[in-house]
């Protein structure tokens, strides 16, 4: 993991409750490696109250969600201390001020059956619109008719791990629900693990969703210092 220099670095390295590294803190806003697995807020009925924001709150009090990963992603995670910092960092995400690209391990060779630029390290747009599939929400779908505009920047890394897979870094531009799950479906390459948009071999390939938020950069609210952490997944 990296870090920008922090002022008030006390906690990184250290655990915030069972299962949850932090990665920075300061008096203002806290950064979280969250597992897969975990939600980040609480959800319906008594089985889905264990979440990060919970375990953080037991430890720190003021801590506010200001974004959200999905249970099954894991990485990087933001949170304000208090109701004006929440604030504050929900304006950065708000004016897509902070910087976010995450890695996955997608089915098949994506650098050879899609358009991709010229020139190796250059990225690629995905540009689909995405509606709540109403009859089977939470799944999120590709409507060109209704969908709200949503883009993706995406570029081939190399082989993943698993025969026929693409280890592929993505910038979301918009921030859609499933965003990055619905995109990569709709290409024909779905993220290896994934229980809600791929089919069932390509579920059956790894033994989670392969998706990790690995970088967060903004420049911080209280003294308009450049951030930027960045965590490598464990796949």
């Amino acid at each position: 993991m990296q870090t920008a220099p922090p002022q008030n670095n006390y906690l990184a390295g250290h655990a915030a409750g069972e299962g949850i590294e932090t990665v920075y803190a300061d008096d203002s806003l806290l950064v979280f490696n969250k597992p897969a697995g975990l939600l980040s807020v609480p959800g319906r009925g008594e089985d889905k109250q264990d979440c990060l924001s919970r375990r953080v709150q037991q430890h720190h009090p003021d801590a506010l969600v200001v974004h959200r990963l999905d249970m099954a992603t894991s990485g990087l995670m933001l949170m304000a201390r208090g109701a004006e910092m929440q604030r504050a960092l929900s304006r950065l995400f708000e004016n897509r001020e902070v910087h976010k690209r995450y890695v996955a391990v997608v089915d098949g060779l994506m650098h050879e059956n899609q358009p991709a630029p010229q020139n190796p390290g250059e990225w690629a747009l995905i540009d689909l619109p995405i509606a709540v599939d109403w009859p089977h929400r939470p799944l999120r779908i590709i409507d060109r008719e209704h969908g709200k505009p949503s883009q993706t920047r995406w570029r081939s890394v190399g082989s993943g791990n698993a025969a026929n897979s693409t280890r592929v870094e993505l910038e979301p531009v918009t921030g859609r629900s499933h965003q990055l799950r619905v995109h990569l479906q709709a290409l024909g390459h779905p993220i290896l693990g994934d229980q809600l948009y791929a089919p069932a071999e390509v579920q059956a390939r790894a033994p989670r969703l392969l998706l990790h938020a690995a970088m967060l950069a903004f420049s911080h609210p209280e003294n308009g210092r450049a951030m930027r952490f960045a965590c490598e997944p464990g796949f």
